[in-house]
């Protein structure tokens, strides 16, 4: 193998780990943030979605916030507990739940905002003037490796806006 390939390959696999370190760092203060304010960062990925969406069913949550349905169940009879979120019957399909943000989950929701903007705000200072080609990079990224339509992966999650 000539040395090119080889180093374009250890190029590949520092990237990858670089991906991956970004990933989890940033994940870490987002959740020491939310910590801070009293939810996780599931907690506010199914606020926000829900906030932004309306209701929505289990399986559309689930798949948004990358949880097994046991999981998110779990943490969504903790958030009803909370009043932070109510189980409604769909209107068009009476045999579905749907989940919705209740009032006291949209005041949660704005104090996570603020939380969560800190530490984008933080994130896009250190790219400057790269942050939306950051972002253009990222979403040709997971456009690359995910089928259309793949669940969790929609144009609408912003990564820095």
């Amino acid at each position: 193998m000539p040395a090119s390939d080889g180093r374009a390959t250890g190029d590949v696999d520092e990237s990858l780990r670089l991906l991956s370190l970004v990933e989890r760092t940033l994940t870490g203060r987002l959740e020491e943030a939310l910590r801070r304010c009293g939810s996780s960062l599931d907690q506010w990925r199914i606020l926000r979605l829900l906030a932004d969406r309306g209701g929505c069913p289990m399986n559309v949550v689930a798949d948004h916030v990358l949880l097994l349905a046991p999981k998110l169940s779990k943490l969504v009879d903790r958030m009803v507990a909370a009043n932070l979120v109510l189980r409604r019957r769909d209107h068009e399909d009476r045999r579905r739940v749907l989940i919705v943000v209740s009032t006291r989950g949209l005041r949660a929701l704005a104090e996570w905002d603020e939380a969560v903007a800190d530490v984008r705000g933080r994130f896009r200072e250190l790219l400057g003037t790269d942050a939306e080609q950051f972002e253009t990079v990222l979403r040709r990224l997971r456009d690359g490796v995910a089928p259309a339509g793949t669940p969790g992966l929609e144009p609408s999650d912003a990564v820095l806006g």
